[in-house]
């Protein structure tokens, strides 16, 4: 079998699958004793009002559950593409360096600049370089 030329993303929720299959079944054990004491007959009793939280408490931890999958299976999608995406970014940008036959057609990362080469309205003086009262460009209070 051949391998696929990109590796297959993460994806998560085995255990979350079953739990969500496992609280489904319960739900649907729930609602049909439930629907068994309804259609049967009869006063309210305890049994009803089990069957009944059991039917809505289950439903309920199935839904969420369910959202909570789906959730992580975007997310792991997202994720994947975003690395994916951040590769072939960095593969690019290494391979036009490599490739460049002249200086200019590679931008290159900003440098920090040499303290001679900023002028003299540029530097900005620190709070402690400046006289009690005095404001940057020369304002006062």
């Amino acid at each position: 079998m051949a391998e696929p030329d990109r590796p297959v993303p993460h994806r998560p929720g085995a255990v979350s699958l079953f739990f969500v299959a496992k609280a489904g079944v319960f739900a649907l054990g729930f609602w049909s004793w439930l629907l068994v004491l309804v259609v049967t007959g009869g006063g309210v009793t305890g049994g009803h009002v089990l069957a009944a939280a059991g039917a809505v408490t289950t439903t309920l931890v199935g839904v969420v559950l369910g959202v909570r999958l789906a959730l992580q299976r975007s997310a792991a999608a997202r994720h994947a593409e975003l690395k994916r995406l951040l590769v072939d970014i960095s593969w690019n940008a290494f391979a036009a360096a490599g490739n460049a036959e002249s200086a200019g057609t590679v931008v290159p990362f900003p440098t920090t600049s040499v303290e001679g080469e900023r002028g003299e309205r540029d530097r900005v003086p620190t709070v402690f370089a400046r006289g009690p009262g005095e404001w940057p460009g020369g304002r006062r209070r």
